[in-house]
């Protein structure tokens, strides 16, 4: 790295040139892209909640269905105690056993009729359960559909872009390391400030190419001399001459 510091300016020029080319190929990478690694992750995250939120239906229906079974375990229990109590009614000896027996045979026909009325307003709400897990299902594969396509799209454009991909990268890496620390700040802090990331420009029809604000022909002269680094006073990109950009590729 301390070589670095060695390196023309028109060679740190260059380097910046080549390292602008590199990281547009790779931005026309992602833009084939698209939205797709965003759309594809935000199909995840929902399919994600949707799979918790019909889990979750699901125990609810499990646990209603249970509540009924116990309510209905609840009236076979009293009816088999009322057919006992009127049983035992037969062989009563006098008034008071007669009318206890009677308020227990009442008590548990009370008991089977709340029982009951606990049975037709739980298979309500179960209804209402099923429809809610049927409506959930039917949208979980619809996003499931659609997530099996983007994703589809996507590993075609990784498969057709992988190899151009990488390439671009190892390059990246590579011209990097022949930039200064602070001149690579510099760029890198001008490439995020504008959403086409182009840092380093060439100056085309006496104008920057980033901004299309007018060059001097003065300050276009000490551009082609490659005597220093020299940037837009409107835009804040790094300039450079038309025959220098023209020489310089990404490959």
């Amino acid at each position: 790295m301390a070589s670095v510091k060695d390196f023309s300016v028109e060679e740190k020029l260059v380097s910046l040139l080549k390292l602008q080319k590199i990281d547009s190929k790779l931005d026309e990478i992602q833009i084939l892209k698209g939205e797709l690694p965003m759309e594809v992750s935000d199909l995840e995250d929902e399919i994600h909640g949707l799979q918790s939120r019909q889990t979750r239906i699901e125990e609810e229906i499990n646990g209603i269905s249970e509540f009924i079974e116990g309510r209905k375990n609840a009236i076979k229990e009293s009816e088999a105690l009322i057919s006992k109590y009127e049983k035992q009614s037969e062989n009563v000896k006098n008034n008071r056993e007669f009318e206890a027996i009677n308020k227990e045979i009442e008590m548990q026909q009370l008991e089977i009729k709340l029982a009951e009325k606990h049975i037709r307003d739980a298979n309500e709400e179960l209804a209402d359960k099923v429809k809610t897990l049927e409506g959930a299902k039917k949208q979980l594969n619809v996003k499931e559909g659609v997530l099996g396509h983007k994703k589809g799209e996507l590993e075609k454009i990784i498969a057709d872009t992988e190899k151009e991909e990488t390439h671009f990268n190892k390059e990246s890496v590579e011209a990097r390391g022949h930039i200064d620390e602070r001149l690579l700040y510099s760029y890198d802090r001008i490439r995020k400030s504008y959403r086409n990331g182009l840092a380093v420009v060439p100056v085309e029809r006496d104008a920057c190419g980033g901004c299309f604000n007018s060059i001097p022909p003065q300050r276009q002269s000490e551009i082609r001399l490659h005597k220093k680094i020299i940037v837009c006073e409107n835009c804040g990109r790094i300039l450079v001459d038309a025959d220098l950009n023209d020489s310089v590729e990404a490959k």
